[in-house]
Formats: C-alpha cells, structure tokens, sequence
C-alpha cells in the first residue's frame, strides 16, 4: 500500500516520493532522517506515547523547547506509538508497508525482540531499504553494551588526544553520533541507488563505534607506526608546527597555520624578520619543527607579544599565511559568510508561536532549495497518519483510550 502524503511542498525536491519511517531517538538516527527530510523525504517519527523522544528534554534552550530536538527533528512528522503493544506493532507494519526507508536506533537487542531486525524485515518487506545504527555493532563482544556519545569518545581514544598536556577532554560537540548519522544518511542513499538501478536491496548498519573509529584513523596509523601516539596540546597541532593559536599582545587569540616551505620562509623574513631562522637546522623542515616545537614556540609567542591581533592577522595575511581569531559560538552566530551567502532559514517551532533560525544543509544542489519544515510537536500527526491507513475516529480514540497511541 502507499502511505498517503501529508503535505505539498512544491515542486518536487531529489527525494519525493521516498517515506521514511524512523523508530528513533537522542542524535544519531534523527540526524541522518532529517537530512533525508531535507532533500524532501517523508519521514515519520516514530515515538513513545509516554514523552516521545528524550531529546525532547535535553534542555529547554529554544524557546522552551530543546535544542538537540529542534536541531535534529524538522520538517518531520510524528506518531506516537507503544511498540510493546500488539496494536502499536500492527500500526507500524501498516506504516513500513508502504514505506521505501526503516530507520532504528532502539537499545540493544531490542529490534530482534520486536521482529524489526534486518532478517526478518526482509522477509514480510522486501523493498524496504532497513538501517539500524547501533553502539558497538548488533554482533560481536560488546553488541548488548549501551552507548552513548561520551563514552565512545572515550573508547575510540578520542579523548586521550584532546584536551592540554595537563588534562583530557571530550570534544564539545557529539562527534561519535554525529559521524554515525552521516554514515547512516550516506548508506541510505546509497542503498536507495542500488535499488532503483539493480533491483537488489541491501541493509544498511552502522555503529557509533566504528564510524568514529573511522575518524581516528591518522592518529592511530602516526600511533601504530611512530611508536607513540599524538600529544595532546590545546590548539597546537600534533603534527604540523608551528600550527596553533597565540595571543598577542591585546590578549586576541590568533590562531594560524604554517603548512609547506613557501609559507614558512614568508612567514620567517616577513613576520618573525628573522630570514636566517628558516634555515636553522632545528627549524628547516616541518618534522624538525615539531621535534623543537617548545623552542620555536617560545619565538613565536615573543612576536605575538609585540604585536596588537589586528596587526598581527594582517602580517599573516601578507605573508599569504592562513590565520583567524578564536571566535566564541556568539561570534560564529553572526558571522558575515553564513550572512552574505544568506545561510539562515526561520523554522517553526511546536505549536507554532515560536520558531528558530536554521542553518541550510551544508551541499547545495543546484536549483534544489532544502525543505525547512516545522519541528513537530509529540505524536502531532498520530492522527491524520492513522486515518489515512484506514483508522475511522473511533479506532484511533480506542487506541488512544488504551495507552496505543
């Protein structure tokens, strides 16, 4: 059956047509959805009637409402259901027979123990496209671990690499579930291609673990094969010197970045003024500079020292030297490129007093302008979902009536 759409969005955008049905929750699985949605796929969120998704309550930052869930979660219709329910079980199969996308997150074990694993999906859906993201991978020794962000950070080594010689830290954005939403997202589409151009489909896994185990891959080959891993040294780059941020003598923090020979003689003669230090033997090429990082620092920062940042950026920019201030998150926010190149769009927020300014996606198609529909509020379109799958008022006030929906 086809699940009827529940809005119009103009001229038809790369994925209409698609509908994607999504047992989801926190940030990994919403991401790579909302991306889809993005691109103009329907997508229907499946949540607990008993609060729905907990990012709903991650915090109360966006007028009211959490900023992971209205970051992660536009342009998205949701359904509340109680999949523990024989009724909610059956709603949903309704729903992912006519869906071309299954998309899940649940803990451990928990898709097996509600026949949503790829096997049997396979079985009862053969055109559906299904993905499941999970912590460690849904075989293997930790496969009934739980994960979160954090603690893959932690697991992965992330954490051991950032941070200052005295301390780690995690890094300040969700890394780990972040790369696995876009692994997630790029395997959808992938799997989506393969189908329309072989007939063949294809599950699709990715594990939180494994995706940022990906993203560590340089410093664990400078690891295995140097014999000892990167140091940690707060905006000092492990490998590349002089590469970090350095204050100079207002108190701006000036962060820049030598990369190759030119630069770094431009940057001796016509910043340091001192030509004869690009040939030093502690400083001639990029790994003899990392080995006397302390020393080459401490000549640096004594340029810095003299210098206000303005006049200091602008010495760089001589030198053909790439550098930037150190903005705070208040400086991003209005920054001129995401300005001028007219970056924001406004979303609406639940129940549609508020709403919230929004990045566009990061790839632009040409002649394609992403949908920027609203954050939906929990189980706001339960009933209009349920009705076109053949609910009359009163099955869906008995479901209700029962805790179903």
């Amino acid at each position: 059956m086809t699940v009827p759409s529940a809005a119009s969005y103009g001229s038809p955008p790369p994925l209409a047509g698609i509908t994607v049905v999504s047992v989801e929750q926190a940030v990994a699985a919403p991401f790579a959805t909302r991306q889809l949605a993005d691109l103009g796929a329907r997508v229907i969120k499946v949540e607990r009637p008993d609060g729905g998704d907990f990012a709903r309550r991650y915090d109360t930052a966006v007028h009211g409402e959490s900023s992971y869930f209205v970051w992660l979660n536009r342009s998205k219709e949701s359904l509340t259901l109680d999949l523990k329910q024989r009724a909610g079980r059956e709603v949903l199969e309704s729903l992912l027979s006519g869906a071309d996308v299954f998309v899940q997150n649940l803990g451990p074990g928990a898709a097996g123990r509600l026949g949503l694993d790829a096997g049997r999906l396979a079985a009862r859906h053969p055109d559906l496209v299904p993905c499941a993201i999970t912590g460690w991978g849904s075989d293997g020794p930790w496969a009934d671990r739980k994960a979160y962000d954090l603690l893959v950070q932690c697991q992965t080594g992330l954490v051991s690499l950032t941070g200052t010689p005295e301390g780690t830290a995690r890094a300040g954005i969700s890394v780990a579930d972040i790369a696995a939403g876009m692994y997630a997202y790029s395997g959808i589409l992938t799997a989506l291609l393969a189908r329309a151009t072989t007939g063949t489909v294809r599950a699709v896994e990715v594990s939180l673990f494994e995706a940022l185990a990906e993203w560590l891959s340089q410093p664990a080959g400078y690891t295995r094969y140097g014999g000892t891993q990167p140091p940690r040294l707060g905006t000092q780059h492990a490998t590349i010197a002089p590469y970090g941020a350095y204050p100079a003598r207002d108190g701006r923090q000036v962060l820049f970045s030598v990369q190759n020979a030119r630069e770094w003689h431009a940057f001796c003669a016509r910043f340091l003024e001192r030509p004869g230090l690009a040939d030093d033997p502690r400083f001639a090429t990029g790994a003899d500079r990392v080995a006397h990082r302390n020393e080459l620092n401490a000549i640096v920062a004594a340029r810095f020292a003299e210098l206000d940042g303005a006049r200091a950026q602008q010495a760089l920019d001589a030198c053909r030297i790439a550098n930037t201030g150190v903005n705070t998150v208040e400086d991003f926010l209005a920054h001129p490129v995401l300005k001028e190149r007219d970056r924001w769009r406004t979303v609406p927020l639940p129940g549609g007093e508020h709403s919230a300014e929004a990045l566009l996606p990061p790839a632009d198609l040409s002649g394609v302008e992403p949908r920027m529909g609203p954050v939906p509020a929990l189980g706001e379109h339960t009933e209009p979902i349920l009705t076109a799958l053949g609910h009359d008022p009163d099955s869906v006030a008995a479901l209700r009536a029962r805790g179903v929906v």
